[in-house]
């Protein structure tokens, strides 16, 4: 009896003595090292807006949206900004009417991540503002921004713009170019 004791000792400080060897055998580490390189800053938009009224008599107030894809991949964190400006409304032609050059207002700003995970943007534009407008575009406003550590991502940027129609306005198609550019820093 004695010896099946030692034997059975002995087979069981040989398992523990395998399952060290095995188990110190099994570990390992591995240092990983990812390089996240900077994307860039950019803005688009595909945007036709438009807006349609039939003069009464009476001063009105159309609007329209305009949608914009606002991107931050640079991962930085410096913030950004969008600015605004614009040509003034004209029918065009050897003797065109035209609107005020303060007839365009943005009335609001929407802001929607586009996908993935994203650091909402930190606005602090307020509304409602003119949007600048002449023969030539005259000097941006800011539309929109992000303040630092805020707008890193994918956007989907949707500004409101009201249209000031006097009721003394010749009838015809006008039209105006928007001018918008997305700029570091907020």
């Amino acid at each position: 009896m004695r010896l099946a004791h030692k034997v059975g000792v002995a087979d069981a400080a040989a398992t523990a003595m395998a399952l060290a060897v095995a188990t110190s055998a099994l570990a390992a580490t591995a240092t990983v090292t990812g390089t996240l390189a900077p994307g860039t800053l950019s803005l688009t938009t595909v945007a036709a807006p438009t807006f349609s009224v039939t003069l009464d008599g009476t001063d009105q107030t159309p609007t329209y949206t305009m949608p914009m894809t606002a991107t931050d991949s640079r991962g930085s964190g410096a913030g950004w900004n969008i600015t605004i400006t614009s040509t003034q409304f004209t029918t065009g032609g050897g003797s065109p009417n035209t609107l005020a050059t303060n007839a365009s207002s943005v009335t609001g700003v929407t802001s929607v991540c586009a996908g993935g995970t994203c650091t909402n943007p930190t606005n602090t534009v307020t509304y409602s503002f003119t949007v600048p407008a002449g023969t030539t575009p005259p000097a941006a406003v800011k539309l929109f921004n992000a303040a630092l550590l805020t707008g890193m991502g994918k956007f989907t940027v949707t500004p409101t713009v009201s249209v000031f129609i006097p009721a003394s306005s010749f009838a015809g198609t006008y039209t105006s170019t928007i001018t918008l550019a997305i700029v570091s820093g907020p």
